[in-house]
């Protein structure tokens, strides 16, 4: 093999050692991949005595139970121990605790290292993507979004998977592909990191509205057509921010959707569901362990730090009265239904 060939520039980029910025199910999930690929990795923990736990007993049996967790992944409490002779950081910190976590990392986290945000959301109080979050705590420094309708528990089991490496850096995106791809995994790269961070986090939305279908019983048809609406809306909104409305039908938007509103997987759709059978939300997030990025991705949609914007998000929309201003789910979908009539693709451009 020559030595311009794909394959051995590849391999001369690779990455050796990486941090794990997060113990959830998904970043537990991505440091399995890359360490059954060859790096040594580290994990990042916020609670110290989290840190001991998983290594002493080798499992996430808090996010992720079931899925032994090699000898070649260590865990850390502390950032810069975490950091030590890392060349590629995975931050997998939920939204809303993204930014203190993000500040614990600015000196610990060398500044040429880059890296790949896996979080999906909006921050409420600022409305920011979580790769702008990072650049704002840490500084200016290469990056690039892993997103796509992955959930932990199939992925730390080897079951196929397909996700973008999203990077306005075509190198950085190869190289975050070489590191993750592997025959369980199949990554694609992308070059429009925007439009994917907003369909993470959009997609979120939706499979809310979704559960909300299934908790009212209103069947196969009804899920169908909220779920291409939906679609349309979360392209419409991420074409007037800056994104690539073909992005939207891709992994990172039609395919993420897809799965976050059927799985049984999905802690948004799950929300959702409960809602249509008659819990408020308050009585769900009491009880849940895990983080619903929809419930926090609806509130920063129509916070007072959201733009302006005459896009038409009505599903959205009924999404955030349900949860946040008293409306029944049943009065929504009516509301929705009793529309004015409309063109189906109307504002919306894919080109």
């Amino acid at each position: 093999m020559s030595s311009s060939s794909p394959k051995v520039r590849t391999l001369t980029r690779a990455f050796q050692q990486a941090v794990v910025i997060g113990d959830g199910g998904w970043g537990t999930a991505l440091a399995l991949i890359l360490v059954r690929n060859g790096l040594a990795v580290r994990m990042w923990c916020h609670d110290p005595m989290q840190a001991q736990t998983l290594t002493r007993e080798r499992e996430n049996k808090r996010y992720l139970p079931g899925v032994a967790l090699p000898e070649g992944i260590s865990f850390h409490a502390d950032p810069h121990e975490a950091c030590t002779g890392i060349d590629l950081a995975v931050s997998v910190v939920p939204t809303q605790f993204l930014r203190g976590v993000a500040g614990l990392f600015e000196e610990a986290l060398p500044g040429q290292v880059p890296i790949v945000s896996a979080t999906k959301g909006l921050e409420i109080e600022s409305f920011l993507t979580p790769t702008a979050i990072l650049r704002q705590c840490i500084g200016e420094r290469a990056m690039c979004v892993l997103t796509g309708p992955s959930h932990a528990e199939e992925v730390a089991r080897g079951l196929p998977a397909s996700v973008i490496a999203a990077s306005r850096d075509e190198q950085l995106a190869q190289r975050v592909q070489a590191a993750f791809g592997c025959d369980s995994l199949r990554v694609y790269t992308n070059g429009d990191p925007r439009g994917a961070e907003l369909a993470g986090a959009l997609k979120n939305v939706i499979a809310i509205a979704a559960g909300i279908c299934d908790g009212l019983g209103l069947g196969d048809n009804a899920k169908a057509a909220l779920i291409a609406r939906g679609m349309v809306e979360m392209a419409r909104f991420g074409s007037t921010r800056g994104a690539q409305a073909t992005t939207f039908f891709g992994l990172a938007g039609m395919g993420d959707l897809m799965t976050t509103c059927y799985s049984r997987h999905s802690r948004n759709r799950s929300v959702g569901e409960r809602i249509g059978r008659g819990e408020t939300l308050q009585q769900i997030l009491a009880g849940m362990q895990m983080v619903a990025e929809g419930v926090w991705t609806t509130k920063a949609l129509f916070g007072p730090e959201s733009e302006d914007s005459s896009v038409s998000m009505p599903i959205a929309q009924a999404v955030h009265a349900i949860l946040f201003e008293e409306l029944s789910p049943r009065a929504a979908v009516l509301r929705l239904m009793q529309r004015e009539p409309a063109v189906e693709m109307k504002g919306l451009e894919l080109t």
